[in-house]
């Protein structure tokens, strides 16, 4: 064997030289040199796309099918709120269908105190209002996490599907604050971070427009929020929520808190959430209850198990995926015509796109689950890894 390998080294050199992943390589924040290199590229992107999406032909294409840059945006939104669902569900096992409450919490909080008075504060500013509403979405979240120490499974789903009943409930009744059933406008929420305002971003000499804005300040969040949790799940901490997700009595056997690391989950999560939707609320200009439905919860999921469980890159992946697809269908059943497919309320069709959409959401979570658990990020550790071991791959 060490023949063959001396040959296969010399044949080819270094780039397939270490075959196996170290645990020292494994908690690497950037562990190679295309790591590193993709990082760049997604900087690179992260400044132009903005700047060219409707000038190229590739997104102008997109843009014209009804994926623009305010769907960037909104994919940007639930890609935050999607990590926060994987540090819960697929870092430490406790499946949730309540992260949309957790994500109405934070664009309630958002509305109600960038364009009102609260705790004597007239229209909070963002550097105060964003954190205030991670900050709501926490002890939320803590109120809940108990729960989870008792039970788990389809039992924590029950729970957590209890919960969004009671949160849409709260979101209906609590005027004062959410508006009742009407709603609540977020358009005069202020989006001033010292001299820039990303309503209407003004760098030097150039201007651009608020999508273009929105979708900086968004995506840079998500960065951020793709960063703090890829260290927290490589700490000591971290790995005691992983500890808890594949056997947690043999955890606490080996002295994990499970009522600590299971709150604490639950609270960061939520925390993440209401972050993502206290984005969502200037985005959407006005909110109701109906934003924050359990469908919204379902899409999450879907999100989470398309892009992969238990990878951050999966849920932003995930995220851009289920979000732009339905803007995409909807856009090509009004230029081309879909076959049974009702693109306006004056069509006749068997389903709507509304429908169709959710239809989609469902397959999707039963094709990844029965055939490619790890989602798309699954996918692509297979391909990696058949070119990394190439030509001993089979």
């Amino acid at each position: 064997m060490s023949l063959i390998a001396t040959v296969y080294r010399r044949a080819f050199g270094r780039r397939n030289e270490k075959m196996v992943v170290e645990y020292a390589d494994d908690l690497k924040l950037f562990p190679s040199r295309p790591t590193r290199w993709g990082l760049l590229a997604l900087g690179v992107l992260y400044i132009a796309v903005p700047l060219l999406w409707e000038d190229t032909p590739v997104f102008g294409l997109l843009s014209g099918r009804g994926v623009s840059l305010n769907t960037l945006a909104y994919a940007g939104v639930f890609a935050i709120a999607t990590i926060g669902l994987n540090l819960l569900t697929g870092y430490t096992g406790q499946v949730s269908f309540g992260h949309s409450i957790f994500f109405g919490v934070g664009a309630y909080f958002t509305a109600y105190a960038g364009s009102g008075n609260f705790l004597g504060i007239s229209s909070w500013p963002l550097w105060l209002w964003l954190p205030g509403a991670a900050v709501a979405g926490f002890c939320v979240g803590a109120l809940v996490g108990p729960f989870a120490l008792r039970l788990r499974g389809y039992y924590l789903v029950v729970v957590t599907l209890g919960l969004v009943f009671v949160g849409e409930h709260v979101f209906r009744n609590w005027n004062s604050v959410t508006g009742g059933n009407t709603g609540r406008s977020a358009a005069a929420v202020d989006l001033h971070l010292g001299p820039f305002d990303f309503r209407e971003l003004e760098i030097g000499p150039w201007t651009f427009d608020e999508d273009q804005s929105l979708v900086w300040l968004i995506w840079f969040f998500v960065a951020l929020v793709a960063w703090l949790v890829k260290n927290v799940v490589r700490s000591r901490p971290g790995r005691a929520l992983q500890a808890v997700r594949d056997r947690d009595v043999a955890a606490e056997v080996i002295g994990i808190d499970l009522l600590r690391y299971k709150t604490v989950a639950f609270a960061l999560s939520a925390a993440i959430a209401a972050l993502a939707g206290a984005l969502y609320a200037p985005l959407q200009l006005f909110i109701g209850p109906a934003d924050f439905a359990l469908l919204v919860s379902i899409q999450l999921i879907a999100m989470a198990i398309v892009g992969g469980l238990s990878t951050i890159y999966g849920s932003i992946v995930g995220a851009v995926v289920i979000t732009a697809l339905p803007r995409l269908i909807d856009g090509l059943s009004r230029d081309f015509g879909l076959p049974g497919v009702a693109a306006r309320t004056s069509d006749s069709g068997i389903v709507t796109v509304s429908s169709l959409n959710v239809i989609i959401y469902g397959l999707l979570i039963a094709v990844f689950l029965l055939f490619e658990p790890r989602g798309l990020a699954g996918l692509w550790h297979r391909i990696r890894t058949y070119f990394n071991a190439w030509p001993f791959s089979y």
